[in-house]
């Protein structure tokens, strides 16, 4: 039964973030507990986060929520827009397949010939936020 979500996807601009956090939103609504990395960090001052540079202990201790967060989710659903699939999204995939857990790809309408060999790790592909829990109820089932 999946009730925990990881959602994985790239962070380089507001606007990729904002469509992750309109993932989020959306499962949280119908009852799903997610795990967003640029949101649902414990333990880091947020400060930390902001500007170019970043401590090591800071990296470490998003290394290990994140994989803490996969670790405890029975499903990522990972954003594979852009010119090929961001490589921490690639990392959260294929980390997921290795746990024999599902992965849902959202390509947000966008039509590109992917890496191929991550793209077998990707269970299904939907082309919107609103077919997801359809599709995850369909999983459930």
């Amino acid at each position: 039964m999946i009730k925990k979500i990881y959602i994985a996807g790239p962070l380089f601009n507001l606007h990729e973030q904002k469509y992750l956090e309109d993932i989020a939103k959306v499962l949280e609504e119908d009852g799903y507990v997610c795990f967003l990395p640029h949101r649902d960090q414990t333990g880091i001052d947020k400060a930390e986060l902001k500007g170019t540079e970043m401590k090591q202990s800071t990296k470490d201790r998003i290394f290990q929520n994140d994989l803490v967060a996969l670790e405890d989710s029975d499903l990522t659903i990972a954003l594979v827009t852009g010119q090929d699939i961001d490589s921490g999204t690639a990392s959260e995939i294929g980390y997921t397949y290795a746990n024999k857990k599902p992965v849902i790809a959202i390509n947000a309408n966008e039509r590109r010939y992917r890496n191929l060999f991550v793209e077998g790790m990707i269970s299904q592909t939907v082309n919107n936020i609103d077919e997801l829990i359809p599709l995850i109820k369909k999983i459930n089932n």
